[in-house]
């Protein structure tokens, strides 16, 4: 039993991580009001850089899939592209909230599971599994009424699109890396990219207040929501390709939802069967996995195949 639930390991991995996504988005709009989008940032991932410093420093930066040309200098080449991916995301998304509503930016965001696979075909010169697209056509759907999301454009919603653009990127390119790189140590340079590139944006637009709220808010979504669930994520992109990551990270919206029901929000019937479609395109990304996973083990369990192995 506990040799077949190993095989989900990446997968509930991964959901653990989009739990954390989604539980801080409250923390987070409430610190937006004390302390500007690029100073949040700033504050956020130093301290979760330094958080993971010590881990990373005593695990050296080799993966289990590095090859003979890998270096420490590929390693920051690495960490500095998932960092300006995801720091272009996070940019275009606080930009594009001043611009148009939430939920629309919800929904626009989102959109990084369309896109993910776009970007995968382009540098795998390879399809994902025929499940993982439908799961991606069913979870857009479940999307855009978890979000009551209003499909005219305006200018907030062209900038948001960046936001799902760099993260359809981010996700082709952890899968690109983290095989390579210790999980630790990777994440680690990304953090400290993340928060150098937010020292141009303080520039221009100011740090804004470091109040109370502000700073807790950012304690809380470094140790939890970077530090534990980027490592996370990226640890479980050694086995899950990127369109079906783009899947399963949409649990993110739907565990934002139910955190807003917790403080008051609601969504409507329309939001609680948005969310029920975006889980059940999980269960179809997912699908395919779980048939693998079964035939593999009725496979091992036969006769031949156990006199075979051994």
């Amino acid at each position: 039993m506990l040799q077949r639930w190993r095989r989900f390991l990446p997968e509930i991995a991964l959901l653990v991580a989009t739990v954390f996504y989604g539980a801080t988005f409250v923390i987070v709009q409430d610190a937006l009001e004390d302390i500007t989008p690029t100073g949040f940032i700033l504050v956020r991932f130093a301290i979760a850089a330094v958080v993971l410093a010590p881990f990373a420093l005593s695990r050296g930066w080799r993966g289990p899939g590095a090859r003979p040309t890998d270096s420490g200098r590929m390693l920051v080449f690495a960490g500095a592209l998932l960092g300006l991916s995801a720091f272009v995301g996070y940019v275009c998304q606080n930009v594009g909230l001043q611009h148009t509503s939430t939920s629309n930016s919800a929904f626009i965001t989102g959109l990084f599971a369309v896109f993910t696979p776009i970007v995968q075909v382009l540098v795998y010169r390879r399809w994902p599994q025929r499940s993982v697209l439908v799961a991606v056509l069913i979870a857009v759907v479940g999307l855009y009424f978890l979000t009551g999301a209003d499909l005219t454009l305006n200018r907030g919603d062209a900038i948001t699109l960046g936001t799902a653009v760099a993260f359809g990127i981010w996700f082709v390119q952890i899968s690109l890396f983290t095989n390579r790189f210790d999980t630790i140590t990777l994440t680690t340079v990304m953090l400290v990219f993340l928060a150098l590139y937010a020292l141009p944006g303080i520039a221009i637009e100011g740090f804004g207040e470091l109040t109370g709220r502000a700073l807790l808010a950012a304690i809380v979504t470094a140790v939890g929501a970077s530090a534990v669930a980027f490592s996370l994520q990226l640890w479980a992109q050694r086995t899950i390709e990127p369109t079906r990551a783009s899947v399963i990270g949409l649990f993110e919206p739907v565990v934002a939802g139910f955190v807003g029901y917790a403080v008051g929000e609601r969504l409507g019937w329309a939001g609680y069967l948005g969310a029920g479609i975006v889980l059940a395109a999980i269960l179809v990304a997912e699908s395919g996995t779980w048939r693998k996973a079964s035939s593999t083990q009725l496979r091992d369990a036969t006769p031949g195949n156990a006199q075979s192995i051994s």
